[in-house]
């Protein structure tokens, strides 16, 4: 088998699970998002494209999974799952028809039962066939950020992983920072880092490299169409390194040729708002802070009309399509607090569209007792090539 933690930690994340049901008072749970199944048993698929599901009750049932049949082996080789149920993909079954009997034997006839509906695994169509199958069964609600809450607090054992996948980014990022120059195509800076990414033993991340020049360094989204650097010129890299699906991200931007007066404002505002959310990033403190602290610094320095509205996420193990954990984000309005051993990516981005200028940097930290760990050892310094 591939466990990535010990049966020992799977059974105290299912039993913390059971504790959040009875406490949320939900009968049962059925569980879609693939970052469940992967913290609470280890199945590690994409197949969470299709309709699978895990199910269980706040007693003493085991964790039940119904999957496809292409799925059966890595159910068996990467979790502790042990009642792995195949639904038949013929065209025409209704797998929630079979969930339905799944229940039923758990005894959630006319019980409350929660599911995770704010996951990329469960489509409309899924839903609607859920809520056809399961409408005068049982009473179902929403429960997505049950198990999201427990994953935002993380082990020894995951944090070791983010580490892991820190040090990999550090290396990935120096990579690409290397290969940008005059003339360097997008392309071949976006391979080295990767390249760094997967000899390190780490993963395909679930989003990603995000990677823009000119124009398209102020966008903060992937584009199709890489482009070769002009001799003055501005790079904004954005990536995640993941290392058994934990992900650990960077974020800078690069300037080519002759550094501009606003160029050096505008970097001196995203470092001084990105140190301040640093500062204010611990225990005692609450998501909002950080953000309202960082916000203060642009507000400052009469930058407040390019604010964006968060400054940052929550980091965990996900999947595509996107390496953001989020709930929670970063925002003035979270009153979620901050306690130890979360991890967190920190930006601080600028993008100025009256001059066609951006600046960002972007670090992932680690909350502790009494502040918290930048897990970068690289120099936040003002980079020109």
């Amino acid at each position: 088998m591939t466990l990535h933690f010990s049966r020992e930690e799977f059974a105290q994340r299912q039993a913390a699970a059971k504790k959040a049901m009875i406490e949320a008072g939900l009968d049962g749970m059925i569980f879609f998002a693939q970052e469940s199944h992967y913290y609470l048993t280890g199945y590690d698929t994409s197949g969470y494209v299709w309709f699978q599901c895990g199910v269980t009750t706040a007693g003493s049932d085991p964790y039940t999974l119904l999957i496809r049949m292409p799925d059966l082996q890595n159910a068996r080789i990467t979790s502790v799952c042990e009642d792995i149920r195949i639904w038949d993909d013929n065209g025409t079954n209704n797998p929630a028809l079979e969930l339905r009997s799944i229940l039923a034997e758990m005894g959630l006839e006319g019980k409350r039962v929660g599911v995770e509906l704010m996951t990329h695994a469960l489509v409309a169509s899924n839903y609607i066939k859920l809520a056809d199958a399961l409408e005068g069964f049982c009473e179902l609600t929403d429960a997505s950020t049950l198990v999201r809450a427990l994953r935002s607090v993380k082990s020894n054992a995951e944090i070791a992983y983010v580490r892991k996948a820190a040090e990999i980014a550090d290396e990935a990022m120096e990579a690409m920072i290397a290969r940008t120059g005059p003339g360097a195509f997008e392309g071949d800076i976006a391979a080295a880092g990767q390249g760094v990414i997967l000899r390190a033993g780490g993963d395909v991340a679930p989003s990603g490299p995000t990677i823009g020049s000119g124009f398209r360094a102020l966008s903060g989204r992937a584009s199709t169409g890489p482009a070769n650097l002009l001799d003055t010129d501005q790079l904004t890299i954005e990536f995640a390194a993941t290392y058994r699906r934990y992900n650990a991200c960077l974020m800078r931007t690069i300037l080519v040729g002759k550094v501009t007066p606003r160029q050096r404002e505008l970097y001196d505002a995203v470092h001084g708002a990105l140190s301040e959310a640093i500062d204010v990033a611990r225990p005692g403190n609450r998501l909002g802070d950080v953000y309202d602290a960082h916000q203060a610094v642009f507000e400052g320095r009469g930058l407040g009309r390019f604010r964006r509205p968060s400054c940052g996420y929550s980091l965990g193990a996900t999947y595509r399509p996107t390496w953001m954990d989020v709930p929670p984000m970063i925002q003035s309005s979270n009153d979620m607090p901050i306690v130890p051993n979360m991890v967190l990516f920190l930006h601080s981005i600028v993008m100025d569209t009256d001059t066609q200028l951006a600046m960002s940097l972007g670090r992932t930290v680690l909350t502790t007792s009494e502040d918290c760990e930048v897990l970068s050892s690289e120099k936040l310094d003002l980079l020109a090539k």
